[in-house]
């Protein structure tokens, strides 16, 4: 596999792959969903809500807690997610920046 070169680029612009990774599977989406549906931390089994394997579950879990999107607290045998809502506020402000930006009008656009 081929080096990113991420050091070439903003931090900005890391920071937007970084949060668009995060919606690259609708795995992940349907994770972050209902999270946000039971608006409380989630100790109960995601491969019945979801409908994927245990281990799918897991490393879809994992890439959202790297992204930072995620938080999750260890309770004996249970680990409980939860959005994290410091860092998604922050995916939100620097998203909406990226998306918000208007192209300039050109007249001899394609």
């Amino acid at each position: 596999m081929g080096l990113t070169k991420s050091e070439k680029f903003t931090k900005e612009q890391n920071d937007i792959s970084t949060f668009a990774k995060a919606f690259a599977h609708p795995a992940r989406v349907a994770i972050l969903q209902h999270l946000f549906k039971i608006d409380t931390c989630f100790c109960g089994d995601l491969v019945n809500e979801i409908g994927l394997a245990q281990p799918t579950i897991s490393q879809h879990l994992k890439e959202l807690k790297q992204q930072g999107l995620i938080q999750g607290t260890i309770e004996g045998t249970s680990v409980c997610y939860c959005i994290n809502k410091e860092n998604w506020n922050a995916m939100k402000g620097t998203l909406s920046l990226f998306l918000d930006q208007d192209l300039p009008q050109k007249t001899n656009c394609c």
